[in-house]
């Protein structure tokens, strides 16, 4: 058999086998070019993967205490930030085929209440495209996307007919509603919207002068200020009545943060103080707080506030309270404080004796915990396992300072709980008393973040009025209740509302 007449048939002349060897070396290009953008993008991938583990740990991964709480907020805002930007990242390069789609049966749900407004897509033809007979519909797959309408500004215009008798030439008009700015240009839903941007957001008020005027509304700094200071004079006899009320409780939280207040003749600022109180959650009654501002950290402003009022006051170590125990009140200690003088210990150099107290802390805690899931039980359960506990804790707090050096951070670690023991302990002996001041601490904290926006307080009487509106809208946040939806319906009724039914009006649940 001749074997190149039988393969003569399949052999290609030589302008094919050169147009086929070209074909060949161009696929070879793409697909090395391919393979290598490939590499590339596997190498992002890992690169940004190692970057999103990183940042995971740095999210979920830090210790409660490791920074402020208000660092702590500000750094993890910035976490989120990046996780988005990473993932964003991390989705691009991978390829089509590799690519899952975004589950979101995780995801939680919108709210209820909000308003829908449909969005109905139909295809363009209701027959099918492939062999043209009618579509029946068997299903639908509904998604929801959450929006927001900025502020927006209308007008209420009222408009009263003026009527005439002819017989006696007597008029006739509606009454003019009142208000809380009689004549005023300002509603209580614009009253509303700046007071709450102000004392819940935060917002300077030059902020809002621009978010109006980028509507084309012109709200002047003076007027945003001046409607600010009248809705403080109108609010600040509900203030008082909740200081009243507050001093009605047994058991009292109390802390102090310091703010800046300008001090003109200086041309700088000086600092001051909002005082908070609190009412204790293991007692019956609606939360309720309180702020206090004053011009230093002298313990006569808590004795002043507090004057006649006798009960339990839960406090950290400030000797600015001392004064009040000599005169019928009595000390709770914050164990949260004891506590945070072995954590930091522990955080700078593993101190084993510090991580046993810590240890010895939580069993505390834990107890606690269960106290709190069945507050019927709470005194029980206290006097059965609190007790010993404390007792074994105290113990080992007497054994182990005589064997650490004076002056030492353990010592004063360990000195710090020994001496204040009698204080840090009474919880255990009531039902009613709290282990540590954390819930006053929760009160101030918008407070800290607030000051990174407003900087300083421009007076005394602007502190006094900010006190007055923190301590309604902080109530009403206690209480669940929304602090801008409160408001409006108490400015709408409070120009011709009887002082004595003032509690009524209270940021409080009704009486049952």
């Amino acid at each position: 058999m001749n074997l190149d007449a039988e393969i003569a048939p399949f052999k290609l002349n030589e302008h094919a086998e050169q147009w086929l060897a070209a074909r060949c070396a161009h696929w070879q290009n793409e697909t090395d070019k391919i393979q290598a953008e490939l590499r590339l993008a596997q190498l992002k991938i890992q690169a940004l993967t190692l970057e999103l583990a990183h940042h995971k740990r740095l999210r979920f991964g830090h210790k409660s205490e490791a920074l402020t709480s208000e660092q702590r907020s500000l750094f993890e805002e910035t976490w989120e930030t990046d996780l988005g930007e990473i993932q964003a990242q991390v989705t691009e390069h991978l390829l089509p085929s590799s690519r899952t789609p975004r589950q979101s049966a995780g995801r939680q749900a919108l709210p209820e209440h909000l308003p829908r407004i449909e969005h109905r897509h139909e295809p363009e033809s209701c027959d099918c495209a492939q062999c043209g007979q009618a579509l029946v519909k068997i299903s639908e797959d509904v998604s929801e996307q959450l929006d927001v309408e900025p502020a927006r500004f209308f007008v209420h215009r009222h408009i009263r007919p003026q009527y005439a008798c002819r017989a006696c030439e007597t008029m006739s008009a509606a009454p003019v509603p009142a208000a809380i700015i009689d004549g005023g240009l300002a509603s209580p839903g614009l009253l509303t919207w700046i007071t709450a941007s102000k004392y819940l957001d935060h917002l300077p008020l030059y902020r809002l002068e621009a978010i109006a005027e980028r509507q084309g509304v012109h709200l002047a700094r003076s007027s945003l200020a001046q409607w600010i200071g009248q809705t403080g004079a109108a609010l600040q006899p509900l203030a008082e009545r909740l200081a009243e009320l507050l001093r009605e409780r047994a058991v009292l939280h109390a802390d102090e943060t310091p703010v800046a207040q300008l001090d003109p003749g200086k041309g700088k600022t000086k600092r001051a103080y909002l005082w908070a109180y609190r009412s204790n959650d293991l007692d019956t009654g609606p939360p309720i707080a309180v702020f206090d501002y004053q011009l230093s950290r002298s313990g006569s402003h808590a004795q002043t506030f507090l004057q006649g009022w006798q009960g339990d006051l839960v406090v950290d170590d400030f000797k600015g309270y001392k004064a009040l125990f000599s005169k019928g009140i009595a000390e709770v200690g914050c164990m949260a404080h004891a506590r945070r003088k072995f954590f930091d210990l522990y955080a700078a150099n593993q101190s084993p004796l510090a991580q046993q107290a810590l240890e010895m802390i939580g069993e505390l805690y834990e107890i606690e915990k269960r106290a709190r899931a069945s507050p019927g039980e709470c005194e029980a359960l206290r006097r059965k396992e609190t007790i010993p506990k404390l007792q074994t804790y105290h113990q080992w707090l007497l054994e182990t300072r005589v064997t650490v050096a004076d002056n030492s951070a353990l010592a004063r670690a360990i000195d710090y709980s020994l001496r204040r023991w009698q204080a840090l302990s009474r919880f255990a002996h009531s039902a009613n008393l709290p282990i540590d001041n954390n819930a006053i601490e929760n009160i101030i904290r918008p407070i800290a973040v607030g000051r990174k926006n407003w900087l300083f307080i421009g007076s005394e009487r602007a502190g006094r009025r900010a006190a007055a509106i923190q301590s309604l809208f902080a109530t009403a946040k206690l209480n669940g209740l929304d602090p801008a939806a409160w408001l409006k319906d108490t400015l709408e009724k409070l120009p011709a509302w009887p002082h004595r039914r003032i509690d009524e009006l209270l940021p409080l649940p009704p009486p049952l």
